[in-house]
């Protein structure tokens, strides 16, 4: 553990953590707990569903900073969930 203390909560923080899950979810990041990459794409929608309704939620209560970090964050999930699902749908069409 780090002597130094942990940031400061924010929503920007809260998003990357909801980004990290969803990129472990993904296969994209290896699950720290257990050292394994795995991919559930079920988990990862969700997650990503997660963080929009937090955007939904939080409109005119942001920061122009914080609405980037959160466009950004679901542009860049999204397109990942959708390469990942098409992965998905060849390794089922191969089998």
């Amino acid at each position: 553990m780090s002597d130094s203390p942990p940031p400061n909560p924010s929503l920007a923080m809260l998003c990357y953590s909801l980004g990290t899950q969803a990129m472990i979810a993904l296969g994209l990041a290896s699950n720290p707990a257990t050292g394994e990459t795995t991919q559930d794409l079920t988990a990862a929608k969700y997650t990503i569903d997660l963080i929009e309704m937090l955007r939904e939620k939080t409109e005119g209560n942001r920061t122009d900073e914080e609405t980037k970090v959160i466009r950004a964050l679901l542009f860049d999930l999204r397109m990942r969930y959708v390469e990942a699902s098409k992965g998905k749908a060849a390794e089922t069409d191969a089998e």
